[in-house]
């Protein structure tokens, strides 16, 4: 097996302890040396994060609009960084790559923050221009840097082992071994070759249905039909592979409470309102009776499971007021000098101090008042309640954010974007601000809140990343504001060419679906109608529940809120991971197995995101060979299923095939 060196080391694999709980006196050390400098910061590294950060800032943002899914550009990037690294020969290039992934992947960070609030603007005819959505996405992503730093050491390192991470799980494996070579470095690159060219035909040609229902057999029409109970799993490599890494503790959670939405709250709201014969609900135009099983949940459920996100994250802040408050007393002495903070000599364990962190907090606070202020409502009062929503909002709902990527590696940002419009528009409804200023401020209120959160919560990958690796964190979050501006900056320039080109509104246009969603919910509101308010609370009540009998709540109400066919395919995954790591009863032998397996799936994921990236942009240039008759038919299903069969029967015959290394 080939070997690196680093500063005169070898680079050795990760740590054995790097997914596991560290027994007490135990220690994590990281690949790179945390006792000596390595190269991170250079012109190299922040010249091609910002090359990153442009190119995907622009697919990411035409993507997500035309078919409203984000993709999440850290691992592609990981990939080409770590090729052009090896094409040019670069040595000691890890910690550079941490620094090229880090700076690039605000791109999908701050796309996803943009296009699920800013389009509603023209969608409502509302006035929008360049610096309103450049500044509503640069203020929410520097908000998002500043209120996770302080939570930093919680996430990555006091929590070491205990939530799966699975995300940064994939891009770190992708470093490492590309930058090690060798046989980890086969593995990843055939499994992530196998993994995306599975992904690629369904996408680009479709020669199978990306997602399997149980409507493929007359007796699951039947009972879709009339009960509304419907099975669906997307079959695609990159969400299995998830589902490996998230486990099955986790994976199962959630799936529990994807099954409670469609198996038993559906079928209830069916049975229920088959009697009614008027629309229930606001902005509803359909009977309950005349409505299938997706649009049952899309329409209802899915704002129970809004309900339990929302009270699972107070839940969570609430067991994380300890933590919170030893945050601000440390921000306190220091700032006060009341007393001395010793500085870490360990470069893996510095942040921004907290000085700079409060002063810039308080810095962008002043800012996002005045950009209220003269640019969107010209009222002092109002600009002061869209500053406290968004600094209390974003901050509270910055750990929630943060556990939702470290445990499913994803962020119900939308979800919580969309409990923040609705209580801005009832406080500035209250206030006397409503019409279509109303609609404005609560929607640029909603954008600050919705990049902050998307950002804190894929912070917190790149971040870990940089645990596992060895990478120092205040370089990472330096940095850091450099990818949100350009990002930012990107998105805003996008936006704007694709409303002139595409538009959000008539035939031939952009789909924009999270901000149409955003629209519908807004309006009424703004008309003085009532929100799903009943749904909230069922949600609030049932996270309540599960957290007395001690089940993790958040896990749960996010397979609630997150679509069943996005859900099933976890529980195969984390299936398959405890079946390779049970087998056999050397746990060396089971332990290599796993770890085989985890290299397997990373390759799914990252050659599912490199290969989606390619999909959309052939697409983008209007190349698509799928047959949309073929592959929604039934037939097409049932060559997935096979297809499914045969990936999943591949994991568990290569995981298998892992052995302990002999030293």
């Amino acid at each position: 097996m080939s070997e690196t060196h680093i500063n005169g080391e070898n680079l050795k694999n990760l740590p054995s302890n790097a997914y596991t709980e560290l027994k007490p006196g135990e220690e994590y050390v990281p690949v790179m040396p945390p006792s000596k400098n390595v190269p991170e910061v250079s012109f190299y590294s922040v010249f091609l994060g910002i090359v990153m950060a442009i190119v995907f800032s622009a697919a990411a943002a035409y993507l997500g609009l035309k078919i409203g899914q984000v993709f999440e550009a850290a691992i592609p990037i990981a990939i080409i960084a770590v090729g052009l690294s090896a094409g040019i020969k670069r040595k000691n290039a890890l910690g550079e790559n941490v620094i090229i992934q880090s700076i690039g992947a605000c791109s999908g960070i701050v796309v996803a923050g943009a296009i699920f609030t800013i389009p509603a603007l023209y969608i409502l005819n509302l006035d929008a221009n360049f610096y309103k959505i450049f500044l509503a996405s640069l203020f929410g992503g520097i908000l998002g840097i500043l209120f996770l730093i302080p939570f930093r050491k919680y996430f990555v390192s006091d929590m070491h082992g205990k939530y799966p991470f699975p995300e940064a799980t994939a891009t770190t494996e992708v470093l490492v071994a590309g930058e090690k070579g060798g046989k980890q470095a086969l593995v990843l690159v055939v499994s992530g070759i196998i993994g995306g060219l599975y992904d690629f035909i369904v996408a680009s040609f479709g020669w199978w249905s990306e997602v399997f229902t149980s409507r493929v057999l007359p007796i699951g029409e039947t009972i879709a039909a009339k009960t509304k109970m419907v099975f669906r799993i997307n079959i695609g490599a990159a969400v299995t592979g998830l589902g490996y890494i998230i486990g099955l503790k986790y994976s199962a959670i959630i799936c529990a409470g994807s099954f409670v939405s469609w198996y038993v709250l559906i079928p209830v709201v069916a049975y229920i309102g088959k009697g009614l014969t008027y629309p229930l609900g606001t902005n509803v135009t359909l009977l309950v009776k005349d409505m299938s099983a997706e649009q049952i949940f899309t329409t209802y459920v899915r704002h129970i499971g809004i309900g339990g996100i929302a009270m699972a994250g107070l839940i969570g802040i609430i067991r994380s007021s300890k933590i919170i408050a030893s945050a601000f007393s440390l921000a306190a002495k220091e700032i006060l000098g009341k007393k001395k903070v010793i500085e870490e000599k360990l470069r893996t364990q510095k942040d921004l101090s907290m000085k700079f962190i409060a002063f810039a907090i308080i810095v962008t606070s002043i800012l996002i008042f005045l950009y209220y202020q003269f640019g969107v409502v010209n009222n002092v009062t109002f600009a002061l309640i869209g500053l406290f929503i968004v600094l209390i909002i974003s901050f509270l709902f910055t750990t929630v954010a943060a556990t939702a990527i470290a445990i499913v590696g994803t962020n119900p940002v939308s979800g919580m974007t969309l409990m923040t419009l609705i209580l801005s528009s009832i406080i500035l409804v209250s206030a006397g601000l409503s019409g279509n200023s109303g609609m404005v401020a609560a929607l640029l209120i909603g954008g600050v809140v919705c990049t902050a959160l998307s950002m804190a919560g894929s912070f917190i990958t790149d971040l870990k990343i940089g645990y596992w690796l060895g990478s120092s964190p205040y370089k990472q979050e330096s940095w850091k504001f450099l990818g949100t501006l350009v990002s930012a900056a990107t998105v805003g320039w996008v936006i704007l060419l694709l409303n002139k080109t595409y538009g959000f509104t008539g035939p031939n246009a952009l789909v924009a679906p999270q901000a149409n969603a955003m629209a519908a919910v807004i309006q009424p509101l703004m008309a003085h109608q009532p929100a799903p308010w009943m749904l909230y609370i069922a949600g609030a009540l049932m996270a309540l529940v599960l957290t007395i009998l001690d089940v993790p709540a958040l896990a749960f109400a996010l397979g609630m809120y997150i679509p069943l066919e996005l859900n099933t395919p976890l529980l195969i995954g984390g299936l398959i991971a405890h079946y390779v790591s049970t087998r056999s009863k050397d746990e060396k032998i089971n332990t290599a197995r796993r770890e085989r397996g985890t290299l397997i799936a990373s390759g799914f994921i990252a050659g599912g995101a490199l290969m989606g990236v390619v999909s959309a942009f052939l697409r983008y240039r209007g190349f698509n060979w799928v047959n949309s008759e073929w592959q929604s038919s039934h037939s097409a299903e049932l060559v997935a299923l096979i297809a499914f069969a045969l990936l999943c029967a591949y994991v568990i015959w290569d995981s298998m095939r892992g052995k302990p290394e002999e030293n």
